[in-house]
């Protein structure tokens, strides 16, 4: 993917009808590089670079290897994914999973459905084709309150129930992506999660914004496991 990430420089020509908080959201979207390439390009947000970002460092998508989009919608995770693994309608490698309806993607399977349903993982397994996954990715993030504690261990629970999702669905030596955010608890999850994989490496892509406490965790070589991990 290419574009200019130089900072633009446009005002918002409506900001007197909005409220303050509405101006800063608009104008940092108005002159954001990352959301006129996403544009540009047909991705659907400007996360679809974070994803790619994340591939060119740690090289996990390959053609032929069957992806898991949890939490998928708007679908700019999947974009990638089905470009990166050579996912087709003929033969569709890609799943994308998440609660809110999500426009279809070509090359990829897409379901409504919640994954820590009871019933979610089977689904999945059934729309794969009876096949495992070689990765699991996420990039959800829960609701935010304003109160950072609280709002640090919503989104670390997220990640956790994505963690244990992705134990029972994926293959031998496969690969979890999700994001997290700073907080002092994700420290014991990690930890965990080096007993499960051979590699656990965290990264800031580029298109994360600055202010941001978010990184990603990609965990590489799963050593297969029965049980689900709870804490």
């Amino acid at each position: 993917m290419q574009f200019n990430k130089r900072p633009l420089k446009q005002k918002l020509k409506t900001a007197s009808k909005r409220s303050a908080s509405s101006q800063k959201w608009l104008q940092r979207q108005i002159n954001d590089p990352y959301v006129h390439a996403a544009h540009e390009q047909g991705f659907r947000g400007r996360a679809a670079f974070k994803i790619e970002q994340l591939n060119h460092q740690f090289h996990f998508f390959k053609p032929g290897k069957g992806v898991v989009d949890l939490g998928c919608a708007p679908g700019g995770w999947t974009q990638v994914a089905v470009r990166l693994v050579h996912s087709s309608a003929e033969n569709p490698l890609v799943v994308g999973m998440d609660l809110l309806p999500t426009a279809p993607v070509v090359g990829a399977k897409m379901v409504q459905m919640d994954f820590t349903d009871d019933k979610a993982p089977t689904v999945l397994l059934d729309l794969m084709g009876g096949h495992k996954a070689d990765i699991v990715m996420s990039d959800m993030a829960a609701n935010t309150t304003g109160n950072h504690s609280l709002d640090h261990l919503r989104i670390m629970n997220l990640v956790k129930l994505a963690y244990d999702f992705a134990v029972k669905v994926l293959n031998p030596n496969g690969v979890f992506i999700a994001k997290i955010f700073q907080g002092g608890t994700e420290n014991k999850f990690l930890l965990q999660m080096k007993k499960d994989f051979q590699s656990v490496k965290h990264a800031k892509p580029d298109a994360s914004r600055r202010d941001s406490s978010e990184f990603y965790v990609v965990a590489t070589g799963f050593r297969g496991k029965n049980e689900t991990w709870i804490d």
